[in-house]
């Protein structure tokens, strides 16, 4: 992407009203919205992350099929969720918004089991054992997840990368927590949640083409 494009793309975001942008002082030293979401989409529905949402296809896929339910998109990359931004304004989609931030700092922009739901889609999967503490299925994310979530809330894997799944799969069963739903193939396999198969992201048509296996895992951390 030229920086041409980055720059419009920066400004239409600051324009945005779906678009939440604060510096890491103001998340350290007390965010507006924590704890707050509710005020944020006047509403009292429950709220789903989508966390490296990249382009937002997520996050604008499950709010269209879930009026019902506010979703916010997170990821520190603006110009990237710039399109799931616009695509939500265009289609006028009151449920959705999108954190510009730093995935570390997740327990600082929500409060107390203010979310219901977390999807992780498609992360990095940091196979070096020094970036261990980048995956975000790590145990310390793990743990800022469970300060964040509702009391029998899910989180969501849904990854291309076998190594990906098959750490998280085998911390999860280690740290003895609820797997509802693991598969390593969703797409040839019966049973797999209408939302796993009917959303696809820019990157996993890609990986389809060429013909790689989709997995996902569906728990929870109480």
């Amino acid at each position: 992407m030229g920086s041409k494009n980055k720059l419009k793309r920066f400004a239409e975001n600051e324009a945005f009203t779906n678009v939440i942008q604060p510096s890491r002082d103001e998340v350290l030293n007390g965010f507006a919205w924590k704890g707050k979401w509710a005020s944020f989409f006047e509403n009292e529905h429950p709220i789903v992350l989508e966390l490296g949402c990249g382009k937002g296809e997520y996050t604008v896929g499950l709010a269209e099929r879930n009026t019902d339910k506010n979703y916010v998109g997170v990821d520190i990359k603006g110009a990237r969720f710039w399109r799931g931004a616009k695509t939500a304004l265009e289609a006028s989609l009151n449920n959705v918004a999108f954190l510009r931030t730093q995935i570390e700092l997740i327990d600082l922009l929500f409060g107390e089991n203010e979310v219901s739901e977390i999807w992780i889609t498609f992360p990095d999967p940091q196979i070096k054992y020094k970036r261990t503490k980048h995956r975000l299925t790590n145990p310390l994310f793990l743990e800022k997840y469970r300060k964040i979530l509702i009391p029998e809330g899910k989180i969501h894997l849904k990854t291309d990368s076998e190594y990906m799944h098959g750490y998280t799969l085998g911390l999860l069963q280690g740290i003895g927590v609820e797997i509802l739903y693991a598969n390593h193939d969703v797409y040839h396999n019966e049973g797999s949640p209408a939302e796993v198969l009917e959303i696809q992201t820019f990157y996993e048509k890609q990986y389809l083409e060429k013909g790689k296996p989709i997995t996902y895992i569906q728990f929870r951390l109480d």
